[in-house]
């Protein structure tokens, strides 16, 4: 059976009904991530001057720009003015009045700003792209080699995380931080269609503890009761099984309800964030997802784990 049989059918035992790439979920397009918007502008965009045999380089000849400029907006990296992309529009020879529209109610949506910008202030540098793809994902695949994943963190364990990581960072800041993590928690109770969040979490996440002892084992407790949400579940790596195909670091597989939109890898690392959209490196952490689902505990003897490892602090 393929991966994507599996996750159809273990969301389906869980009460959710299909695949995330086969939903179609009507609360989901309300999302309106700009982040997303620009991601599928610029493809389009890509398409269209592709089509028309045009270069980066003769696109940004025309107007008047640096090459630099048109990657960007076609990469999603920047908001495109709806003048450029008009203009994109007229030398791709896009005459159609509706399609041209289309493109231009697009672009408008690409130019909003996302709840997220509140915080700008403290959020990570190169972070706000993820928390815009996740604020419109369908579901998340993710493995976690050395903290809780964030959508799962209680305000205590990551108000300790945060602390440790900016020693600089004053006491607001740190909590503005919880706070922008505590908002992305509501993801998993959003309406009509919550995300769908499947986690596979080392051994070392669970014996690290973050806060001391008492926030780490309400940390612990509070994690075997999202176990008994239908769109959350997490599996435990034990140290016992050795080596695996992730001991390098964490990931996350980005995935999203409209076909329009391809799936995305998130590598974070020390030397800064990575994110891989090519196909082939879309599946090639799929597998090595499946390989990490295959070799740890299943879901009711991971949940038995984690109260067990509360107990022990």
């Amino acid at each position: 059976m393929g991966f994507a049989a599996v996750v159809r059918d273990f969301w389906m035992c869980r009460g959710v009904a299909r695949s995330p790439r086969d939903e179609r979920c009507a609360g989901m397009s309300a999302l309106q991530s700009p982040t997303v918007r620009r991601r599928r502008l610029g493809v389009e965009l890509r398409r269209l001057r592709q089509a028309a045999g045009l270069t980066i380089d003769d696109v940004a000849c025309d107007l008047d720009c640096s090459d630099t400029k048109i990657s960007r907006i076609e990469t999603g990296k920047m908001k495109a003015r709806q003048l450029d992309v008009r203009a994109m529009l007229d030398l791709y020879g896009v005459a159609d009045g509706e399609s041209r529209e289309r493109l231009l109610q697009l672009n408008r949506e690409a130019r909003i700003d996302g709840w997220w910008s509140g915080f700008e202030d403290v959020l990570p540098t190169g972070f706000e792209t993820f928390v815009g793809l996740e604020a419109e994902a369908a579901a998340l695949r993710s493995y976690a080699l050395a903290v809780v994943p964030g959508l799962l963190q209680t305000e205590a364990y990551a108000r300790a995380l945060f602390r440790a990581g900016h020693p600089d960072a004053s006491a607001e800041q740190v909590e503005r931080l919880v706070a922008l993590r505590t908002t992305r928690q509501l993801l998993l109770v959003r309406a009509p269609s919550p995300l769908r969040l499947w986690a596979v979490v080392d051994e070392a996440v669970l014996r690290r503890p973050i806060g001391g002892r008492e926030v780490m084992a309400d940390q612990l407790r509070a994690m075997a009761e999202l176990a008994h949400q239908a769109n959350v579940l997490f599996q435990v790596l034990p140290f016992d099984k050795g080596a695996h195909v992730s001991l390098s670091g964490m990931f996350t597989l980005i995935e999203f309800p409209n076909d329009a939109d391809s799936d995305v890898v998130y590598v974070e690392g020390a030397g800064g964030n990575l994110y891989l959209e090519r196909p082939r490196d879309v599946r090639e952490a799929a597998r090595a997802f499946s390989r990490l689902v295959a070799a740890a505990l299943d879901c009711d003897d991971s949940r038995r784990f984690i109260l067990t490892a509360a107990e022990e602090l």
